[in-house]
């Protein structure tokens, strides 16, 4: 390992980083220069290294046990996943000020601002990438003026949010001093962080843990981390299960534009035979020919048709069309060949947070694969899948965050919805509807009578909900549970008299951000806590999908017991710092060979 470029001389790297005051287990700044070092920053000054960057990250894993500080984990930590390097903490400057500020800005200059009480400065100007640690930037163009990273006015300059500043064409020694000069600003921007979570508090009272917000933060951070990791492991995919499928939908693999337009004219036949030389993929001339059957629809969407199943053979021919199409055009042959690997893994970008609710979300068809292609996610020769999904884990979510004690009781219930069906007086269906219409405030038809019955058993809930509903209506932003902040659309940009269906919209989002939001932080400390535990028994076991509500391990064969344990006690652990023992939290879990097995 070389320590050069302010390494430390003989004594190493060792020697410099404690004298620049790092110790075992406290924050460590950090940015990746692929093929060139590492910046480091800790408390008492920057430390630039040149050498290998994975080398150079895992020795001093190993030795100190640092909480690593980037800016992103998106633009720090793929070349060390691939690596193979194991990072066990982080603290994600990018998914801090998601979770302070709220809204779709995560980029270095808006975080800095923010933790230091500065105006949000302009976005980075379009087709420059944000520079979140990595040298893999768009970097066209010199730096223009200084070199320093700070404005005037204390903001970050432009051309070392926009990477220039750590670009390629800068030698190579005053590369690294800049990119540790780099990590000591996120380090102190982590610092200003830190504090703002640690005095985060809702004004409206409530019995959220101590120091909740400081926690979220931790799980938000290494749920960013996990999606890199996502996306450098992949989904196992057995591409003949998938070719097959796709087959058996779509027919054989066409061949060049001519066969490509002679399998759609094939799957249109059908419909075309039953409904005429319609336009299917118009929606207005699909729901036009409808009509002239007789089906005064709204529109043509997928669960109306349902309904109609068995009134005229042209709904079901349709049904079959869109399903088929969605194969060919969405998760057909090209699909395979664009984002199955040959090693037979399924990638795709992640996102460790969506503008809002904060769920995880991903591209390349992994969160929205049909059934039809179940099958096929298949675990490696010697591994298995094990598959964990919580179980109503909105309404019992609802239960912790509102502190409401019957339906916390209800909550400790391996089925919730039937103490709430006994304390309402109805069936079980009816309750469910009643559950689901107070978290996403429906009020007509039975949703209404069922919501009303929900007001009078669980009051403490329903106040809460409201609560939220009058802040997203009068514009005011909510906070989750965790201590997200959630913005409602009510901001100087906004009209000043919105018409009431924005004002009502407002408030369903409110209502349900405040539920769904929550659950999401939740999964995501689960998701951290199952990760941690996989790399602590070293048995090679790896998170692969997380769905949702639903989390995807693979595993050694010989390991697969021992994570399905892991799934169902960090759960425990999780819910436990998330909301103490006041509510349960459960999730059926199995070892399959296949997704597709999975109940």
């Amino acid at each position: 390992m070389d320590g050069g470029a302010g390494g430390g001389g003989g004594a190493g790297p060792e020697g410099a980083l404690h004298r620049a005051g790092a110790r075992a287990g406290e924050a460590l700044g950090l940015v990746v220069l692929p093929g060139a070092g590492v910046g480091l920053a800790a408390p008492g000054g920057a430390l630039p290294l040149a050498g290998d960057p994975a080398a150079l990250v895992a020795h001093l894993e190993e030795l100190l046990h640092p909480r690593w500080t980037w800016w992103s984990a998106a633009g720090t930590a793929g070349p060390l996943v691939a690596a193979g390097v194991h990072l066990a903490r982080c603290h994600d400057v990018a998914a801090a000020h998601r979770l302070l500020a709220g809204g779709g800005r995560d980029d270095p200059g808006a975080a800095w601002a923010a933790a230091h009480g500065l105006p949000e400065p302009a976005a980075p100007a379009p087709g420059r990438a944000a520079a979140h640690g990595t040298g893999l930037l768009d970097l066209d163009g010199a730096l223009e003026g200084g070199s320093g990273p700070l404005e005037r006015d204390g903001r970050l300059a432009a051309g070392w949010v926009d990477g220039r500043a750590l670009g390629p064409e800068v030698e190579p020694a005053e590369r690294l001093r800049r990119a540790a000069r780099w990590a000591e600003l996120a380090l102190r921007t982590a610092a200003a962080q830190r504090r703002a979570l640690e005095g985060a508090a809702d004004p409206r009272p409530r019995p959220a843990p101590p120091a909740l917000a400081l926690q979220t933060a931790w799980s938000e951070s290494a749920a960013a981390l996990l999606a890199v990791e996502l996306e450098v492991t992949g989904l196992p995919v057995d591409r003949a299960v998938a070719e097959a499928v796709v087959a058996a939908e779509v027919g054989p693999r066409p061949r060049g534009p001519a066969g490509e337009e002679a399998a759609r004219a094939a799957r249109d036949a059908p419909v075309h035979a039953l409904l005429g030389p319609v336009d299917l993929r118009n929606p207005a001339a699909v729901l036009a020919a409808l009509r002239g059957l007789g089906f005064d629809l709204p529109d043509t969407r997928a669960w109306r048709l349902e309904r109609l199943l068995g009134a005229h053979p042209a709904v079901e021919a349709l049904l079959r069309w869109r399903r088929a199409e969605r194969t060919a055009t969405t998760y057909g042959y090209a699909w395979l060949e664009r984002h199955v690997g040959a090693d037979g893994r399924l990638r795709g970008a992640w996102s460790a947070s969506d503008g809002g609710a904060g769920r995880m979300t991903a591209q390349a068809g992994l969160h929205s694969l049909p059934a039809e292609l179940r099958p096929a996610v298949a675990a490696e020769p010697g591994h298995a899948l094990v598959r964990a999904d919580l179980g109503q884990v909105e309404p019992r979510v609802l239960a912790a965050v509102s502190g409401d004690a019957a339906l916390a009781a209800a909550a400790r219930e391996e089925d919730l919805y039937a103490p709430v069906a006994a304390a309402l007086g109805v069936d079980r269906p009816t309750a469910k509807v009643a559950v689901l219409a107070a978290m996403y405030g429906q009020t007509s038809g039975a949703a209404g009578e069922a919501l009303r019955r929900m007001e009078r058993a669980y009051p403490v809930a329903l106040a809460f909900l409201r609560a939220a509903e009058e802040d997203g209506r009068a514009g005011r932003d909510v906070r989750t549970w965790g201590g997200r902040r959630v913005r409602t659309g009510g901001g100087r940009e906004a009209r000043p008299d919105p018409p009431e269906e924005v004002l009502a919209a407002r408030g369903r989002f409110a209502r349900n951000a405040v539920v769904q939001g929550a659950a999401a932080e939740l999964f995501k400390a689960w998701a951290a806590t199952v990760r941690a535990g996989l790399a602590g028994a070293g048995a090679g076991g790896r998170v692969v999908l997380c769905l949702h509500d639903e989390l995807l391990l693979h595993v050694p064969q010989r390991g697969a017991g021992a994570a399905a344990d892991l799934l169902r006690s960090a759960l425990a652990d999780a819910a436990r710092r998330w909301a103490g023992e006041r509510v349960r939290f459960v999730a059926d879990v199995a070892v399959v060979r296949r997704w597709s097995e999975a109940k």
